[in-house]
């Protein structure tokens, strides 16, 4: 499937008091870049969409006080309901952090829901 790139630079709010990044900002970023990559993407009436039902992430080198890098978002399975993706901070030829995440698609009623075929055919 196709990999989305999200553009991103290390601001001093994203950083601790050493100048790395915090660990929590790597989530923030992560849903900006998934963000991105559903833009254009329209939710038919009723739904509230994907949310977040599993997240993991692994840090291998941490990201400073303006670094540019980028996010690599790349689905990696599409089910009936969710969807598995796979995103990477990558700084220059770093592999910074990789998350792998489970969204699942859920209606008004706050259940799950079958993911409409135009959204996955637009994300392929």
């Amino acid at each position: 499937m196709k990999t989305y790139k999200f553009d991103f630079s290390v601001a001093y709010a994203d950083t601790d008091a050493g100048g790395i990044m915090y660990h929590g900002r790597y989530i923030e970023i992560a849903e900006r870049a998934r963000m991105n990559m559903m833009r254009g993407i329209s939710v038919p009436d009723g739904d509230l969409g994907f949310v977040v039902k599993k997240l993991d992430i692994k840090y291998m080198s941490p990201l400073k006080l303006a670094d540019d890098f980028i996010v690599e978002t790349a689905i990696t399975a599409v089910g009936a309901v969710s969807m598995d993706l796979e995103q990477k901070f990558v700084h220059g030829d770093t592999i910074c952090a990789i998350m792998h995440i489970t969204v699942a698609y859920i209606g008004a009623d706050m259940k799950l829901k079958s993911i409409p075929g135009d959204i996955t055919s637009r994300l392929n």
